[in-house]
């Protein structure tokens, strides 16, 4: 499995048996090598003969490293600086290879080695992430595009909120910035008139007229801060910049902008990126150049940029284009040098300006930047969603999730927004709903599917956000589920108490290496049949509150409101056509006693349920002798469910949930009672399958973050 770059910004996901199946621009490496292995391992079973092994290309000295194979299938590492005049003779710490028979230990491992050996950059679990990932939010990109207004983005929060899904944070995107185009000189004013747009440059740090108040003309996008915040409740307010200031750089010779000593340089783009992009020839950057600041000085243009947006209330930035520095290093010290330079100044402004580490980075897929990663959090994990491209979507989710498996051990990987009134709103919702990032829609205001959204979203417009990168389950890490016409994909991630698996037919439209572009190609139109086990979740164990747990789970599906008791190992399938989807909920069986069983699975009613139940406690309570339970004996998973026959209690199961909707869990025995703090509460209990249902009617009360829920049985 190869993450290589197919555009300048972006990476996707390859997968094949041979060298020659690696692309160019590949920057992190997988293979799976089945039996023979001499590396020892925990258990003799057959999936212990499996060795993974990860190749990383490295940063050395002021070169990039990136691996690609060749017709003989032998693999090449290939070293750039960028620049003519950065050269070297040798190189002795160019790729890291890891093995191991745990795929996403052997990765952990293996960044981790890195980042001790490069120092240059910090993994996940060390960065504070920013709080907009716990809320909803709402970005103004797909709604308006660069003709968004102050007017605007007040209609896009009042409508969300007006459906019960308020949003608590909010990007201002491309847009909002003072730009313009180079003055034109007179021969320009007389040629052809089909002469391309003229690039936008930045003429200015602040807003332009369009976020002006025009009663107060000294307010500016505080204005819009202002009613954001008071008016609508949001936490959070981030607006969007460019890593050179805007899409085109900064214009020189503009007497406000002066102090940054910005000068023209023409994009040098990778011959290897080239090959997947051949439109870089005639793209309107390489043609018309960007207007870059001096590197000595980029810390000042960070630094009063950030510090008037930090003034006016802004909480963080998006930060976009950031692979368009690796083309501007001739005559610098190179891509690597100039990328480092500029990250560092970025790094230490967000610091200085932003304390809730308020930072995305967007168009930054290459490991110039990636390895200098020490400061932000959250990173954008593919090409952008494109509501108006209809073969991009199962692409998307495939996308996302196998480059998560590389950026996910150094940033939370951002899923982007989408639209909630879409053909495939539903399988874009529910995928943000397991990737552990941020959740925010783009809609057009007044354009809203409330009804899914409340899948995603609380009344307090809060979130129940998983709590790691969502990732390829391990038996889906070398399948091809955009191409092979036969695989579904399988994504895992974990709450608290439980997992939570979201598959995904996918199939039908992939990357072209022939036609370097997305293409549909021939593939079943019926069904595909996966198999789901409860061991798909990769660290379930660590749900589970018995420290003998057996590994029987109970599963809850979300779209077909099916429970199933899952003995360790057993399987269930699941058959979906393209740009279907099902989430299941995965939870730990704990055995209370003979024949008594119980598994929560949290807010059944929204994706991820389990992500509700903040805190749970078994009390198992000691059988008087003589007591009459059920003659069950075994692993707590029952043919079918029994009722208590005695008035003994045999356990009490104490949970502390967030948010308010229709709580589900599974119990072999009909509960005795139900309680809500000090109120019993009625629940209905289907006997055929286990399926316990409670309403927790409104959100918790004031001054508390969740309701305290007892069950006994």
């Amino acid at each position: 499995m190869a993450c290589f770059r197919f555009k300048l910004w972006w990476m996707a996901q390859k997968m094949g048996d041979r060298g020659r199946d690696i692309p160019l621009e590949t920057q992190f490496l997988m293979t799976e090598t089945k039996y023979g292995s001499r590396i020892e391992s925990d258990g003799a079973g057959e999936e212990d003969q499996i060795v993974y092994t990860v190749f990383l290309p490295l940063i050395e000295g002021r070169f990039r490293a990136c691996l690609q194979g060749n017709s003989r299938d032998e693999l090449e590492l290939l070293l750039e600086s960028g620049d003519a005049d950065t050269k070297t003779s040798s190189f002795t710490h160019s790729v890291f290879i890891n093995a191991g028979t745990d795929p996403f230990a052997t990765i952990t491992d293996a960044i981790r080695a890195v980042k001790l050996h490069l120092k240059t950059f910090r993994q996940r679990h060390e960065k504070k992430l920013p709080g907009i990932v716990d809320y909803f939010g709402w970005c103004t990109w797909d709604a308006f595009y660069q003709e968004v207004t102050k007017e605007g983005v007040e209609a896009g929060l009042q409508s969300l909120a007006a459906g019960g899904t308020p949003p608590k944070f909010v990007i201002i995107d491309d847009g909002w910035q003072s730009v313009g185009g180079d003055p034109l000189k007179d021969e320009d004013q007389t040629e052809n008139k089909n002469k391309p747009e003229p690039l936008l440059r930045l003429t200015g740090i602040k807003e332009n007229s369009k976020f002006q108040n025009k009663e107060d003309p000294t307010a500016g996008i505080k204005s819009i801060v202002n009613i954001a915040k008071q008016k609508h409740g949001l936490k959070y307010v981030y607006v969007w910049h460019a890593i050179t200031g805007y899409w085109g750089g900064v214009r020189p010779g503009v007497k406000e902008m002066e102090q940054y000593d910005s000068s023209m340089k023409y994009p040098m783009v990778p011959k290897g990126v080239v090959e997947h992009e051949p439109g870089w020839k005639t793209d309107a950057l390489a043609l018309q150049g960007i207007g870059l600041v001096n590197p000595k000085n980029v810390y000042r243009f960070y630094n009063e940029l950030h510090e008037f947006l930090a003034t006016a209330g802004i909480d963080g930035v998006k930060v976009d284009e950031q692979c368009i520095l690796e083309t501007l290093g001739a005559g610098l010290g190179g891509r690597v040098e100039l990328t480092a330079q500029y990250h560092k100044a970025l790094d230490t402004s967000v610091a200085r300006h932003f304390p809730d580490n308020g930072i995305i980075a967007c168009m930054s897929h290459n490991t110039d930047a990636i390895y200098c990663s020490k400061q932000t959090g959250v990173v954008r994990a593919s090409d952008d969603f494109f509501p108006r491209y209809l073969k991009s979507h199962t692409i998307h989710i495939a996308a996302v999730a196998y480059n998560s498996v590389f950026l996910g051990e150094i940033m939370q990987p951002d899923w982007d927004m989408f639209h909630s009134m879409h053909p495939a709103a539903d399988y874009h919702a529910s995928a943000r709903a397991i990737s552990g990032g941020p959740i925010y829609v783009s809609d057009v205001p007044g354009k809203h599917n409330f009804d899914l959204l409340k899948k995603l979203v609380l009344p307090d417009g809060s979130v129940l956000r998983a709590h790691l990168p969502g990732r390829p389950t391990r038996d889906c890490l070398f399948s091809d589920p955009n191409r092979d016409g036969v695989s579904l994909l399988k994504i895992w991630n974990m709450n608290k108490y439980s997992g939570v698996i979201g598959v995904y037919n996918c199939q039908g439209a992939a990357w072209n290496s022939n036609e370097r572009k997305n293409t549909v190609h021939e593939t079943q139109s019926g069904s595909i049949t996966g198999i789901i086990r409860g061991r798909d979740v990769d660290l379930i164990a660590d749900a589970a509150t018995d420290p003998d747990w057996s590994g029987d789970c109970a599963v809850y599906c979300h779209k077909s409101g099916e429970l199933i008791p899952l003995p360790h190992n057993a399987a269930f399938p699941v058959s979906l056509k393209i740009l279907e989807h099902e989430i299941v909920t995965v939870t730990p069986i704990k055995v209370l006693a003979p024949g008594f069983s119980f598994a929560p699975f949290g807010l059944i009613d929204m994706f991820n349920a389990g992500g509700a139940i903040q805190e749970l406690r078994y009390e198992e309570v000691k059988v008087k002798k003589g007591a009459q339970l059920s003659e069950l004996e075994g692993n707590g998973v029952p043919e079918e469910s029994i009722e208590n026959r005695s008035t003994e209690l045999v356990g009490v199961v104490h949970m502390e949930v967030k948010g308010c909707g229709r709580f589900g869990a599974y119990s072999s025995a009909k509960p005795r009672k139900c309680t809500v703090g000090s109120s019993e509460l009625d629940f209905e209990y289907d006997s055929s399958s286990g399926l316990v249902t409670l309403n927790l009617s409104h959100m918790p009360e004031e001054g508390q973050n969740v309701h305290i829920v007892k069950v006994e049985i």
